[in-house]
């Protein structure tokens, strides 16, 4: 099996099996409040990825700032980015950061609206009901296909 990731605190971790594609497991990144805002929430992210300390190899999401995003924003995310690949790396997990422009490209989304993943998932998963799901959906969508691009490339 392997571990798709796309981090941060509205992000999602999908867990596929190697052989074909079959989502096995996804949980959306566990959060806890501290202050105002939402972190990821490490132990229970561990807790979690501790049930596939066996997988083969981990795919993540290269992130990096974004046009017009705000410095506390940047910090969170970067903070949450940080956190899963450490969480990964403490596993023993061979891991590979993917950008958004190759997994994207692998599946024919580039210059697609946000929701082209999402809907592109919807035809490859058509049994998964929480793709339907617009904020969620997206981020479990994001996780997968980078996945199945992982398995393509890895």
């Amino acid at each position: 099996m392997i571990i798709a990731i796309d981090p941060g605190v509205s992000g999602c971790i999908a867990v596929l099996n190697e052989l074909d594609g079959t989502l096995i497991d996804h949980q959306h990144t566990p959060t806890v409040k501290m202050g105002k805002r939402n972190r990821v929430n490490a132990a229970a992210l561990a807790g979690f990825l501790q049930q596939y300390k066996g997988a083969h190899h981990c795919y993540i999401e290269k992130v990096g700032a974004m046009p017009g995003q705000g410095v506390a924003s940047m910090f969170s995310f970067g903070h949450a980015a940080g956190l899963v690949e450490g969480v990964v790396a403490g596993m023993q997990v061979p891991m590979t950061l993917v950008t958004p422009q190759s997994w994207k490209k692998h599946h024919g989304l580039i210059g697609k609206d946000k929701d082209a993943s999402r809907t592109r998932c919807i035809q490859l998963y058509p049994e998964c009901r929480e793709l339907d799901l617009k904020a969620k959906g997206q981020a479990l969508a994001d996780a997968v296909l980078i996945g199945l691009y992982g398995m393509a490339h890895g």
